[in-house]
């Protein structure tokens, strides 16, 4: 049976909460989450036909509950045959599980969740991929491409994870306030991973997935409210906000993608805007600089323009060359390559791109052969521009983004043929 978009849509917001509130009560990461995945099973083929329950959370919280404790009470039973086999006088530790919780309200115990994905034990790549599963429920192949690994790599890794919180023993309760800052690098990093693979899908039939876009934004508003003087969480909540902003003017109605270039800026969320440049201003005024910030006031300075021409590319081009100077990555250098073309022409641009060909992280992507292409186009060069976009197509696995990059590549073709027979 196949779930309605609806129902898939609800299960999956749902999903981090029940997994929040089992582990809370019963701990064992693992054995929650298989209990959460069984449950959340029996509700897709249930509520389809017998309606969704008028407190969906607490029907997935009793049914996960029933699971995980029937699970116990079948290892405790086991354990106590391999005790009496051991022996008289062996005396098997009891498992109260206090399965009548099942019933009580859910509280919203994401971000604990969240803190506990992020736990010292693990290594920074494990925090962000076992957070982006469970508290983002990103599935492991969306989380390999977020990481541009291969997702047999990820799934390892996520089990890893997995089994070094079962063997720290961490008890499910948020850190005291001091040991926030150790793990908050970590946890922006996961909600702008979780905010980016909505915004911007990087596979399946739908370029935005607003569920995700939406719950990367309640959570850092979440963390902001923790802790309001932390410039990187006020900048990522003004990047997020900044963003989302331009969410309107993105596709067209029947779905295609419009570049920043072409969209109707009129349709932008100017209370977004708002926020998010208030945000900005405050931050940059009062706490150290960080990338989130950066990035923050380059959004800001795309949404000032009322038109594209008017953007200000000197400005963001300072701003990445900064960026790239506190975080280098890839991705920086692909954007900030955008930036430098716009102010030095396209050759600088092309010159800059050209040292993430050795960049194993990038030099198989289908956005630096997008960019590439881009910028061939401005420079003149319609048919090696042609071929990179018809390359950053079959490279993509965002339906969407083939779509927008093989229309891009027809029209090239249209334009140099007819050059032709003039």
């Amino acid at each position: 049976m196949t779930t309605p978009v609806g129902v898939e849509d609800q299960l999956r917001q749902l999903a981090p909460q029940v997994l929040a509130t089992l582990v809370r009560r019963y701990g064992g990461f693992d054995d929650c989450e298989d209990a959460v995945q069984e449950a959340l099973v029996d509700a897709a083929l249930q509520w389809p036909e017998q309606g969704v329950p008028a407190n969906p959370t607490g029907w997935l919280i009793r049914v996960a509950s029933r699971r995980l404790v029937d699970r116990i009470r079948s290892d405790e039973a086991r354990r106590r045959r391999e005790w009496a086999v051991a022996g008289p006088h062996a005396e098997p530790d009891r498992v109260e599980p206090g399965a009548d919780e099942a019933t009580r309200t859910s509280h919203d115990d994401t971000l604990t969740l969240l803190f506990l994905c992020c736990h010292p034990a693990l290594t920074p790549s494990s925090q962000l991929a076992l957070t982006l599963r469970a508290v983002g429920g990103l599935t492991t192949a969306e989380i390999a491409r977020a990481f541009l690994v291969p997702e047999a790599t990820m799934a390892q890794r996520i089990s890893r994870a997995k089994q070094r919180i079962r063997a720290a023993g961490t008890r499910f309760e948020r850190p005291a306030p001091e040991g926030w800052p150790a793990r908050l690098r970590v946890v922006l990093h996961v909600l702008y991973l979780l905010f980016n693979e909505g915004y911007a899908a990087t596979s399946g039939p739908e370029a935005v997935r607003v569920d995700l876009t939406a719950e990367a934004i309640r959570l850092t508003r979440m963390v902001h409210r923790l802790l309001p003087d932390y410039g990187e969480v006020a900048g990522l909540l003004a990047l997020m906000l900044l963003t989302d902003a331009r969410r309107p003017a993105r596709l067209t109605p029947d779905g295609s993608l419009v570049p920043l270039a072409e969209q109707d800026r009129s349709r932008w969320d100017q209370q977004l805007i708002e926020e998010g440049t208030a945000l900005v201003r405050d931050t940059l005024s009062r706490a150290p600089l960080g990338s989130y910030q950066l990035q923050a006031a380059i959004a800001a300075v795309h949404a000032e323009a009322r038109r594209a021409e008017d953007t200000d590319w000197a400005q963001i081009a300072a701003l990445y060359r900064l960026l790239d100077r506190i975080a280098p990555s890839p991705v920086v250098t692909l954007n900030r390559a955008v930036a430098v073309a716009m102010v030095d022409g396209p050759k600088a641009g092309l010159d800059m791109l050209a040292s993430l060909d050795a960049d194993e992280r990038m030099a198989g992507h289908h956005r630096l052969a997008a960019v590439r292409a881009y910028l061939l186009e401005l420079a003149g060069d319609l048919r090696a521009a042609e071929a990179g976009y018809r390359e950053a197509a079959r490279r993509t696995a965002s339906a969407p983004e083939r779509r927008y990059l093989e229309a891009q590549a027809a029209r090239l073709a249209k334009t140099t043929g007819e050059e032709e027979r003039t």
